[in-house]
């Protein structure tokens, strides 16, 4: 197995994990809002977002290097 994929294995894992052992309700306060909700559900939202920041900076840094 390669050693980048197994580090994914391994942090989606640690996610796994993570979100089961965390499943109370939360506030959540963005700005004026306060919303409620399982804390598993704001993990997994977190991770999303965080996966699609990293997809979309290497995206954009790669297309950056073919154009020069």
């Amino acid at each position: 197995m390669k050693p980048k994929m197994a580090l994914i294995l391994v942090l989606a894992i640690l996610l796994t994990v993570i979100v089961i052992q965390n499943s109370n309700a939360v506030d959540v306060h963005l700005l004026l809002w306060k919303i409620s909700m399982s804390m598993i559900i704001l993990i997994f939202f977190v991770a999303i977002i965080g996966f699609l920041i990293g997809y979309l900076t290497h995206h954009f840094v790669t297309e950056q290097k073919r154009n020069k």
